[in-house]
């Protein structure tokens, strides 16, 4: 079983020339409302290829319009939706511009996310198959909580430190790699985090192996490049991204966060869950959108699996 402890967001995207330097106004033809949050977005890419019925968020989100839709969004999407709270704050929403390029710039503004605690999976009990899955857009201390509720229990953690927070203590970090089985950062966060622990490393490679020495395994996922995965006894495995030409890199990460998740829950090796991880990363930069863009089954290759 997956459990993702994460946020749930709505999502506004304009489409620009260009992303908009601090100043600059840019307008754009209109926007879209689309359906995100970093939680509700690697749920959303682990059921679309996971077995049915595998895949829970603990989460909270308003007593609004935006929150009913974004939950029979996950719903309709294959993720069981009953460890979601309605909070007294709004849904989250965050504010997107995407280039011609299909880069992306985001605001997000947390309103519910921001009060999720642990109480929100009270009546579910973890085991030695629990996956859980965690991001940066949900308060720290409840999420390390069920963090460490898993790893008593003998599950594995999968910690996304994304997005990484402009202030972290080091205590914080250090708590949260001692719990993390798997620490997925891109290549900027990976650098954050090698700082934030009082080393400056200058490139992936070095972030990687540094905070690999916690003890976790660290993937750094580095667009084009692939992805690399640090292994705390030294060793670095390398996985290419497919060379394609992306229309909207929104989501990619998470995709990968998702499908590696679902890969390790149905009990691949970690090299094959990490290979498939990257390939679904790629295929959700050819449409636009966070979670309309993420790949199925069938479109990984999977539908002979059921």
């Amino acid at each position: 079983m997956i459990l993702v402890f994460g946020s749930i967001n709505v999502d506004l995207v304009a489409r620009v020339p260009s992303v908009p330097r601090p100043g600059e106004t840019v307008l754009s033809r209109g926007y879209e409302t689309l359906f995100g949050g970093k939680g509700a977005n690697q749920a959303v890419a682990a059921a679309r290829v996971s077995q049915p019925n595998t895949v829970m968020i603990a989460a909270c989100i308003g007593d609004d319009a935006f929150g009913r839709s974004a939950r029979d969004n996950l719903a309709r999407n294959g993720v069981a939706t009953g460890l979601i709270r309605v909070g007294t704050e709004p849904t989250g929403c965050a504010f997107i511009t995407v280039d011609e390029l299909g880069e992306n710039a985001i605001t997000v503004a947390s309103g519910a996310n921001a009060t999720l605690t642990a109480d929100s999976i009270q009546s579910f009990s973890v085991d030695a198959h629990t996956i859980a899955v965690f991001q940066m857009e949900v308060p720290l201390s409840g999420a390390l909580s069920v963090a460490r509720s898993v790893r008593a229990a003998g599950g594995h953690n999968i910690w996304n430190f994304a997005p990484a927070p402009s202030t972290f203590p080091a205590t914080d970090l250090s708590d949260l790699l001692e719990l993390a089985d798997i620490f997925v950062v891109n290549e900027h966060e990976a650098l954050s985090a090698a700082a934030i622990l009082g080393h400056g490393a200058t490139d992936l490679q070095e972030a990687g192996k540094f905070l690999s020495r916690t003890g976790c395994i660290c993937v750094v996922t580095a667009g084009a490049r692939g992805a690399f995965a640090f292994h705390s006894d030294g060793r670095c495995e390398t996985v290419e991204a497919a060379l394609i030409r992306p229309i909207d890199t929104t989501g990619a990460g998470d995709t990968f966060v998702g499908i590696l998740a679902s890969g390790l829950d149905e009990g691949m090796s970690f090299t094959k869950a990490l290979e498939r991880a990257c390939h679904g990363a790629s295929l959700a930069c050819l449409a636009p959108g966070a979670q309309a863009s993420m790949p199925s089954r069938q479109q990984l290759g999977l539908e002979a699996l059921g």
